[in-house]
């Protein structure tokens, strides 16, 4: 079987559809992408989103775009469309943020192409609550077959690829630590988070500075009443 040159067909960075989606979905996908991006910083494995995903070499047609997709032992340079021969993996874990456009696709297509791909995970989640019921669902591969991940009574589903839990919480998908519990933080999450501890830190020792000169003002009054006393 011949094998088709890397350079003799030409992939698009775009479907050339619109991409259009409510606020709430644009930023839950992103945030997904960038606390994932943040807790893998420096290791050997590749987080993106909304990025073509080929997975026939020479047929340009057989594409996908998962919303958020992770790929565990490729490097994390940018990439412009990833090509499943290419990398000579296919994602570990794809999350889908589903909305009223593309609840059809996400809860029928896409399922039945990941299993043919054999991406060994895949996460469905309604931020709205309209579409999915219960709003967060996954797929294990099993064989050949996906089975669903079962939730726990809260309703969270622990994923084996990412060693984490994910929970739903106040209309967001969260991502926790199998091992610490730790919620993941996006940079600007854990900026703010740095910035408060450094203004409660900031508070305490100008507090302890206060004191300090309340108690050097006390004991310079009581010597000095001390001092009036003996004369």
């Amino acid at each position: 079987m011949s094998v088709i040159p890397f350079t003799s067909v030409y992939y698009p960075e775009s479907d050339g559809k619109p991409t259009g989606e409510t606020d709430l979905h644009r930023e839950e996908m992103f945030r997904l992408i960038h606390s994932l991006q943040r807790f893998y910083a420096g290791g050997k494995v590749y987080v993106s989103g909304n990025l073509l995903l080929y997975y026939e070499q020479g047929n340009p047609k057989k594409f996908v775009v998962p919303d958020v997709f992770v790929v565990n032992q490729i490097e994390p340079h940018p990439r412009r469309v990833y090509k499943v021969w290419v990398e000579r993996k296919v994602p570990d874990v794809i999350i889908e943020v589903t909305s009223r456009k593309t609840k059809k696709t996400d809860a029928t297509k896409k399922p039945d192409l990941y299993r043919q791909l054999r991406v060994p995970e895949y996460y469905l989640f309604d931020p709205t609550q309209d579409y999915l019921d219960p709003p967060l669902q996954g797929y294990r591969a099993a064989g050949e077959q996906y089975e669903p991940v079962a939730p726990d009574p809260q309703g969270s589903l622990v994923s084996e690829q990412l060693a984490m839990r994910l929970e739903v919480r106040d209309q967001h998908l969260v991502l926790c630590r199998l091992d610490t519990g730790e919620r993941l933080l996006t940079d600007e999450e854990a900026w703010q988070r740095s910035e408060e501890a450094r203004r409660v830190a900031e508070a305490g020792r100008e507090a302890e500075a206060e004191a300090r000169r309340a108690a050097e003002a006390e004991l310079a009054r009581l010597r000095e009443e001390l001092r009036r006393s003996r004369s």
